[in-house]
């Protein structure tokens, strides 16, 4: 099972020791255009997670292939680039743009506004464009989510990644004003999981796609989870801000499940939650 990290929650030139514990890094969301991001306040800490509103901030297109992505590719790691876009035509000149990497559309952003193209028309502009692999990261407050991802595989992608963050608020405990700049932002954290795991079961059930399980990653058990639901890697989030060890500890946790159900890897729970569960093989070395 291969470990990324969410587009956003990771800066690997600033951080390289924490990239180097990934089998592939995912960098944040590229625009045609600069952006200098939202109006503070920008982050918001909950009971149950983070909310954030940066707002896609990145230095452009140009900037990026010039300078961000050489030095990115002296880490020595497989690098995947978030591309975003306020119409399909941008997003496909990004994609036109890039060699050798695999390209991750953020089509899911809830901090920005949305292109008027719907995801499966936005993943067809890019197949045009480019013939490097393409995952299409969608949101969880897509109604039908499995119908979606149908759609953008008869689009032409080559992969998802679920799920984006959801759209959330928190007030200011002494005046009750919204925290955020922009009123409301993504939430992430440990209580999105449920939420992930019902979009990758069910997108599992709706297409054989590959999937990047993320949303709510904090143990070896959540990625575990993930993949039980169908995943094929999962991605860290929000869990990188408060401890760059976790990839190390995430992986050595996963292994000590799988010892505990009694498995020899962990393709052996790949979809088994699909199936009723663990086989009995496993369920007596458990017991």
């Amino acid at each position: 099972m291969q470990l990324l990290n969410a587009s956003g929650c990771l800066d690997a030139l600033t951080a390289p020791e924490v990239a180097a514990q990934l089998d592939a890094f995912v960098t944040k969301t590229v625009t045609p255009l600069p952006r200098p991001g939202n109006a503070p306040t920008r982050i918001a800490e909950t009971d149950a997670g983070m909310l954030n509103s940066i707002g896609l901030a990145n230095p452009g297109r140009e900037r990026f292939l010039t300078d961000t992505l050489p030095r990115l590719r002296e880490l020595g790691l497989p690098l995947w680039v978030s591309v975003g876009g306020f119409s399909a035509a941008e997003y496909a000149e990004t994609c036109a743009r890039l060699e050798d990497v695999t390209i991750e559309l953020n089509l899911s952003c809830p901090n920005v506004d949305e292109a008027p193209e719907s995801a499966a028309e936005i993943v067809a502009a890019c197949r045009a464009a480019t013939t490097l692999p393409l995952y299409a990261k969608l949101s969880p407050a897509a109604w039908d989510i499995a119908e979606v991802a149908r759609a953008v595989e008869a689009a032409g992608a080559d992969g998802l990644s679920l799920v984006n963050t959801m759209r959330g608020m928190a007030l200011d405990q002494r005046t009750l004003a919204p925290v955020l700049g922009t009123l409301a932002g993504g939430y992430s954290g440990p209580a999105l999981k449920p939420i992930s795991l019902a979009a990758v079961f069910n997108c599992r059930r709706a297409t054989p796609l590959p999937i990047v399980g993320m949303g709510g990653v904090t143990t070896g058990r959540d990625a575990l989870e993930l993949v039980a639901a169908g995943a094929s890697a999962v991605a860290l989030g929000t869990v990188l801000f408060a401890d760059p060890e976790a990839p190390a500890r995430v992986r050595a946790e996963l292994e000590a499940e799988l010892d505990r159900l009694g498995a020899d890897s962990v393709d052996e729970i790949g979809c088994v939650a699909h199936g009723g569960g663990i086989t009995l093989k496993h369920r007596s070395a458990v017991l």
